[in-house]
């Protein structure tokens, strides 16, 4: 009995300390195209979509994510769980990246003419012009009333439950169409 007894290889032949007996390591097995599921397969071909009279090609994947995102905003329940479950997974995968998607842009629009602003009052419904200037050459700006639903809605959203000046009141009436409609707050005097 030399040495290959029950305490394993002769010394002579045992390996270092820290190094393997097989320095190539463990071979790998091959995985033929058999060996793959068909899920795998199925998911990785392609597909030619036309959208807007261009043909392009997308994986199956991608189809069914953007099948399940139209389904989503058609009212479907389960597709609208499942973007959700998409777009948490990749804020997920961002913030572990640290990438900066979108930045917040401040946009500043400045306009030099004031009548922007008035053009934008009459798109909006809010002003309309006054009929008592409306013929004034000698005014270079039009001069504007209020629509009393606008100036109602502000009234409402007052706070503090301060009651309003007559000065303060004498101006709102000024500057409203039809100011014996509106509906003043408590313990102003009409």
């Amino acid at each position: 009995m030399s040495g290959a007894g029950a305490k394993g290889p002769p010394v002579a032949h045992r390996f270092r300390k820290g190094t393997s007996g097989n320095p190539k390591g463990r071979p790998r097995e091959s995985t033929p195209e058999t060996a793959r599921s068909a899920f795998d397969i199925v998911v990785e071909r392609t597909l030619t979509i036309t959208r807007g009279g261009v043909e392009r090609d997308v994986t199956l994947e991608e189809a069914l994510q953007h099948r399940t995102y139209q389904d989503a905003l058609a009212g479907n329940r389960p597709a609208r769980r499942e973007i959700l479950r998409m777009i948490a997974k990749r804020e997920k995968w961002l913030s572990r990246k640290h990438t900066k998607v979108n930045k917040l842009v401040e946009r500043k629009i400045v306009s030099s003419d004031p009548d922007n602003a008035h053009q934008a009052l009459l798109l909006l419904g809010i002003a309309r012009l006054d009929p008592k200037w409306a013929g004034d050459k000698h005014d270079e700006y039009e001069r504007l009333l209020l629509e009393p639903w606008a100036v109602q809605a502000a009234l409402r959203r007052r706070r503090g439950g301060h009651r309003l000046t007559d000065k303060e009141k004498a101006e709102i009436i000024r500057c409203t169409s039809d100011a014996g409609t509106l509906r003043w707050p408590r313990g102003t005097t009409p």
